[in-house]
């Protein structure tokens, strides 16, 4: 089988997509993050929904959870107003990965391997500089690994 066989059509979003409307989406359709395409519908990166998090997320929570205890409810839901206005160009993180993606007639262990070798729950399918055709989740993988 290969990637082109059980790509599923997710949604995607621009660099200026504002970025509550991009965590929106993610909760929506309960995705395990989200892929953001150029203007041709490209594959730009895959942005996992805990690369979310962090980017809302205080550091000082982060580097110690206990502190998050601290703070309450009324305040801490105050944290996402600070994504308002921002973009998701803004969420990106600064360093670069490799980018998640596969050729469409890559293999099941093709995908297997680009997904573990990025850690993303996600792999955009496009030809070489093309447009996406689609996306495989990790779930998708793992069922379609199970089931051969």
């Amino acid at each position: 089988m290969r990637a082109r066989d059980f790509a599923m059509s997710l949604p995607t979003v621009g660099t200026q997509t504002p970025a509550l409307d991009a965590m929106r989406l993610l909760a929506a359709h309960n995705l395990p993050g989200l892929i953001v395409v150029d203007d041709s519908g490209r594959p730009v990166t895959v942005m996992p929904g805990t690369q979310v998090l962090r980017l809302v997320i205080p550091r000082y929570c982060q580097d110690d959870p206990t502190l998050a205890r601290m703070i309450d409810e009324p305040s801490a839901d105050l944290f996402l107003a600070g994504v308002r206005g921002r973009t998701v160009a803004d969420l990106l993180p600064r360093e670069h990965h490799d980018l998640p993606v596969v050729d469409p007639d890559a293999t099941v262990l093709e995908i297997a391997a680009v997904m573990a070798g990025s850690r993303s729950p996600l792999v955009a399918i496009a030809p070489a500089g093309g447009p996406m055709i689609g996306a495989i989740t990790l779930d998708a993988l793992l069922d379609r690994m199970l089931s051969a």
